[in-house]
């Protein structure tokens, strides 16, 4: 669905711990901070890890005691150590990550945890956080992932032979179980990092049982792809498991938190969300349209500015005569048909972010929705009738989409150990 806002980078959701309403003053740091690791000539500061370690305690509900930064420690400074490694080789291939990606990103993080504009730097400079910290975060993000499809070039697009494979295992998995889960993967590097990682991935387990969020966890701890998407792997077959995994997976009540499970390269946590027999559930197909009216200059800063509000009010207006799915396209032709008013059949339950996928769950046949805001315009939506229809294969694109995404995966990991073995690290 063209209209749909991506799924956020990162989750920051402090009122979800109640972190918000502990006492959260920075620490105190002397002038003179430390050296905590030097990277091909770049230093990393303790100030830094110590701001890093901070955000990381109140995205995860952990009171930020300086018993509990210091125990953080160690693996914020691997962390940072691996993020000026991908910043290197972003600056080293001449990525840039712009103002304006940055911005989108945190209007992206805000709208899909419901939050105001601007409420994401106000909570963080409320707990003491420099909103610097989470940038520099994000920067490099976004600008390794411009690395990875870079660097994958054209060999990145799935060949007509990838997709009649994929398809073909698709369906040899029909009648199966699928599990959904949600993953959290702590590297190990070196064999004397072991115990260190089995340690730390038990104190993430112990805050997520005593109710931390999980994708909060994932987007601040995970190493691997899916960190950017809190963790989440989709539905999968025990068969597309590592088999440690798997034997954890197949013995879970749906909501369980596994301890650490040793896989290839460190350790993982995975929660199952769900499970269910693939083609014996029937699943819900919306017919939809939408309304798409753009601004003449999209927002910046995560404010919406006079121009803006007059474009949201004026749709939110418009709107309100409109009972029926023609009343809808007659009204997005009015502003240029920059999306298409029909997105075509649409499952539920493929739909993002979540608060998304229960408006439209619960918005009652040619009833328009409320405005949903966007960087570059406002949308308002119609569901002009809900089918149950039985499972099939994903869509080509979404089979696409899983193909470049594994090659994706797989290609982070790789450059960023051959990165690691390239490096003259000092100091860790």
């Amino acid at each position: 669905m063209k209209f749909l806002v991506p799924a956020a980078l990162l989750a920051f959701l402090c009122a979800a711990s109640g972190a918000c309403a502990q006492s959260l003053a920075p620490p105190a740091i002397s002038d003179s901070s430390s050296i905590a690791a030097v990277v091909n000539g770049q230093v990393i500061t303790t100030q830094d890890v110590a701001a890093r370690a901070r955000l990381i305690a109140v995205t995860m509900g952990i009171n930020p005691t300086p018993a509990a930064i210091s125990r953080l420690t160690p693996q914020v400074t691997k962390q940072l150590i691996d993020q000026v490694l991908q910043q290197q080789e972003i600056n080293k291939l001449g990525v840039t990550v712009s103002d304006s990606d940055l911005a989108t990103a945190i209007s992206h993080i805000e709208q899909n945890n419901n939050m105001p504009p601007g409420a994401l730097r106000q909570r963080l400079t409320a707990a003491g956080i420099p909103f610097s910290t989470l940038l520099a975060q994000l920067r490099t993000e976004l600008g390794w992932q411009a690395v990875l499809h870079k660097v994958l070039g054209p060999g990145l697009a799935p060949t007509q032979g990838d997709m009649d494979a994929e398809k073909t295992a698709l369906k040899a998995q029909l009648g199966s179980t699928k599990y959904h889960l949600a993953e959290i993967f702590i590297p190990v590097t070196d064999p004397s990092d072991d115990a260190p990682a089995k340690q730390f991935a038990a104190t993430v387990i112990a805050q997520l049982r005593a109710g931390s969020p999980f994708p909060i966890a994932a987007a601040e701890f995970s190493q691997a792809q899916t960190a950017l998407s809190g963790g989440d792997l989709g539905y999968i077959p025990l068969s597309q498991m590592d088999p440690a995994v798997a034997a954890t997976v197949a013995q879970m009540p749906v909501g369980a938190i596994s301890n650490p499970i040793r896989v290839p390269g460190g350790y993982d946590i995975v929660q199952l969300l769900d499970k269910h027999e693939i083609g014996d559930q029937p699943q819900t197909v919306l017919n939809l349209r939408q309304v798409f009216a753009p601004y003449s200059t999209p927002i910046t800063g995560g404010q919406i500015g006079p121009a803006q509000a007059a474009v949201i009010n004026k749709l939110a207006a418009q709107v309100k005569a409109i009972n029926s799915c023609s009343g809808m396209t007659a009204l997005n032709t009015q502003y240029g048909n920059v999306h298409a008013a029909d997105p075509g059949p649409v499952a539920l339950a493929t739909i993002t972010p979540p608060s998304f996928q229960q408006l439209l769950a619960s918005l009652p046949l040619d009833q328009p929705s409320v405005p949903l805001v966007q960087q570059d315009g406002v949308a308002v939506v119609m569901v002009c009738a809900r089918g149950m229809q039985a499972p099939s294969l994903p869509s080509d694109q979404d089979i696409a989409n899983m193909i470049i995404n594994r090659r994706v995966d797989l290609e982070s990991q790789q450059l960023i150990d051959i990165l690691r073995h390239r490096a003259v690290i000092i100091g860790h």
